[in-house]
């Protein structure tokens, strides 16, 4: 990939022998002369070197090979985040390029293999992205050539293509404002480790200025903040159910995003509240659960099939290394009326 990388000739030179002879050594071919001590000054050179053939080469005389690696943490085998491959795809298939997929669960040891193997197969470039929004750290053998990040900021400013969190925030926020909604407005979802640590989580901080930010412009405040260990359906259900122990019952639950608003809903179903006619609720990510949800949930959609094709077309045209926010739509359903008289 990088144009630093160890060639044959240089192989050859410090093992004092022919290219010819250092590739036909290196490559396992039948026939050499060579003795054994020479044999072992090229295994030697390339190791010390850290040459590996360039498989692609052998076929091409260009250094385009027309594919791109996509390497992630758990997105392949994720159905929410799938979309964020589906975008890559799209956008590689129109392009002519064809998508080299692999996934490391965590294991570093495996994703130093997968990397290698990639490399060795000379890619164009490299997309490293997270299944999380969040902070990480970049394997240094894919940075000597192009890289995006996609779901993921790192310390290298490398092009990044993020969700607009912030800006969904404010939308959220601008749309139970436009609802009448100003004194009563519940959030859930509060958590300081996602809100503070940013290799847990740039969303949550970034959705909570947008949500403040908006309603202090209108000089309005978050009536009540519920705090969750977690962003599932149980913690959505149990801080709601704190909620609705407060005197003076919210008149909106914005929550942070919509597994706990489907704990939300569940909590106000037992209390024989009704949505939207009692409380609003509105959230974030539009899981496929939004749309199983009666009524279906209004929620800002994470833009995963816009943010692939982007991080393709970064990596092939780009050399912008400001963040590349896309658009959080608003999916609006049945969840938000304006507050009960």
């Amino acid at each position: 990939m990088g144009s630093n990388r160890a060639t044959l000739a240089d192989v050859a030179k410090r093992a004092g022998l022919s290219k010819t002879a250092a590739s036909m050594v290196l490559n396992g071919r039948e026939g050499t002369r060579l003795s054994a001590e020479a044999h072992q000054r090229v295994f030697a050179a390339a190791e010390e070197l850290g040459y590996r053939p360039n498989v692609a080469a052998r076929s091409l005389r260009t250094r385009k090979t027309a594919t791109i690696a996509f390497v992630s943490d758990i997105v392949a085998t994720t159905r929410f985040a799938g979309g964020l491959i589906r975008g890559a795809l799209d956008a590689a298939r129109e392009r002519d390029h064809v998508l080299l997929i692999t996934e490391t669960q965590g294991d570093a040891a495996f994703e130093q293999y997968a990397i290698e193997a990639i490399l060795d197969r000379q890619v164009d470039g490299v997309i490293y992205a997270a299944m999380a929004t969040r902070r990480l750290t970049v394997p240094p053998a894919i940075l000597g050539g192009r890289v995006v990040l996609l779901n993921a900021t790192s310390a290298e400013q490398l092009p990044r293509v993020l969700p607009d969190d912030e800006r969904a925030g404010v939308t959220v926020a601008e749309t139970l404002l436009a609802h009448g909604h100003r004194d009563r407005i519940a959030l859930i979802g509060r958590n300081r480790e996602k809100e503070r640590d940013p290799e847990i989580s740039l969303a949550a901080a970034a959705r909570l200025r947008g949500i403040r930010g908006t309603l202090a412009d209108s000089d309005v405040q978050l009536s009540t903040e519920g705090f969750c260990t977690e962003w599932q359906p149980e913690n959505g259900y149990t801080a709601t159910r704190a909620l609705l122990r407060r005197p003076e019952r919210p008149s909106a639950i914005i929550c942070m995003n919509d597994r706990l608003a489907l704990g939300a809903y569940q909590a106000l179903g037992e209390a024989g509240l009704t949505i939207p006619d009692d409380i609003s609720v509105i959230s974030f990510d539009d899981d496929p659960i939004a749309t199983w949800l009666r009524p279906k949930l209004s929620t800002a959609a994470l833009p995963h099939e816009q943010m692939g094709r982007r991080a393709v077309e970064l990596l092939l045209d780009g050399d912008d290394h400001e963040p590349s926010y896309v658009p959080m739509p608003l999916r609006r359903r049945r969840s938000v009326a304006a507050p009960a008289s």
